[in-house]
């Protein structure tokens, strides 16, 4: 049987940052993925080019049971850090909006960096392998063979894109150690709406808006919006599914730069025989805005129209409230929320106060970030956090 002082589930963003990071001190160091190759939800992040972190990376970020929880690690690894390595290893990159980063090039180059980083400290990297069972002890049967070792790693992530070996193989790992989940469900998602909204809206699929404002459950964001043949995507509405639940209405504003009925008061007054589709299509996509139109059942010579209608105008493209029918799941849901309950774990080296030598990191543990980098930073920080501790770990 083949002995590691480390071996860690998953060849990810969490598992080979973790992975390079406990194998510096000389231990013996095995990453095992069912996987035919490492770290494929780096592969197509960000468009291929992975958005690796956010230098606007905070806990505020975050969702958790416990809000505190993130602190610890994000203190001590921060964008900041990982940034460094980036440079170390010459990849170049940019920052698009809030703060986000992304390789110029492809990320791959993100892949083969932490590739590098494990064969520089002699780390073994085991792919399409399926672990059978798990022994107290920490025995690991596999189909290449048994392997032991003094601490195991779980950074299988979530369910979140079943299509590229997602599972729930992590969950079911602390199940059997009784260490407790909290709720998951996908996050990061498009929402999907019912036959009567799509009857009137999947025509418009396609149709994006720049900047509109989503409120649900006191969260507010702020980025684009896209209509969808299935209902509501784009990054605003990523950002506040991770707040929705069933049954909640979210509320848009199709337009926070401007005041419509200002501007309609005085297209009015300025010019009375323009149509209200023209003035309208002026400040929002065409199509939506003869939808609007159409909905409100306004339409001819600006003149013409009622203040009543300029309210029922601005209040459907201030305050348009919905309620979706669902979300698209973890099909295509970027993460998942919830998981591996962080009141079972250290906050300062990731590992389970009642099982030692069992550690957690990155999406499989209940801490999930927003858009933007912020899940990839989570994965950085909780692995070192976990990687260091285990690098200082005396074997016995």
């Amino acid at each position: 049987m083949n002995a590691y002082n480390v071996i860690i589930i998953g060849a990810g963003a969490a598992g080979l940052m973790c992975a390079a990071t406990a194998a510096t001190s000389g231990k013996r160091v095995l990453v095992i993925d069912h996987a035919k190759k490492p770290a494929e939800k780096i592969r197509i992040s960000g468009g291929g080019r992975c958005n690796f972190t956010n230098t606007r990376c905070s806990p505020a970020n975050f969702l958790s049971t416990n809000p505190h929880f993130c602190k610890s690690a994000l203190a001590r690894y921060t964008p900041q850090h990982f940034i460094a390595l980036v440079e170390k290893h010459g990849i170049a990159y940019h920052e698009k909006t809030l703060g986000q980063l992304f390789c110029d090039g492809s990320s791959q180059q993100i892949i083969d960096m932490l590739l590098t980083e494990c064969a520089a400290t002699s780390v073994d990297i085991m792919l399409e392998t399926t672990i059978s069972r798990i022994e107290t002890g920490y025995q690991l049967h596999t189909s290449q063979g048994s392997f032991t070792a003094d601490s195991l790693v779980v950074a299988t992530g979530g369910l979140s894109i079943p299509k590229m070996g997602a599972s729930s193989f992590g969950y079911d790992i602390a199940g059997q150690f009784n260490i407790p989940l909290t709720l998951t469900q996908p996050a990061l998602v498009p929402f999907t709406m019912d036959e009567d909204w799509l009857s009137r809206y999947k025509p418009l699929a396609g149709v994006a808006l720049p900047d509109v404002i989503v409120c649900c459950n006191k969260q507010t964001f702020r980025e684009a919006m896209l209509i969808t043949h299935r209902g509501l995507s784009g990054p605003v509405m990523l950002q506040i599914s991770s707040y929705w639940q069933e049954g909640n209405a979210i509320h848009i504003n199709m337009l926070p730069e401007a005041d419509m009925r200002a501007l309609l008061k005085s297209a009015r007054s300025h010019n009375p025989k323009q149509d209200i589709h023209t003035i309208l299509s002026q400040h929002l996509p065409k199509r939506l805005a003869q939808s609007i139109l159409d909905e409100q059942a306004i339409n001819g010579r600006i003149a013409d129209l009622s203040n009543a209608s300029f309210e029922a105008l601005a209040s459907h493209i201030h305050q348009w409230s919905l309620v979706p029918h669902g979300t698209e799941g973890y099909r295509t849901a970027e993460v998942t929320l919830g998981g591996v309950d962080t009141a079972a774990l250290s906050s300062q080296t990731m590992e389970c106060k009642s099982q030692k030598g069992l550690y957690f990191i990155g999406e499989v543990v209940d801490v999930t970030g927003h858009l933007g980098g912020h899940n990839f930073q989570w994965a950085w920080a909780s692995a070192q956090a976990a990687g260091t501790h285990l690098a200082s770990v005396t074997v016995q």
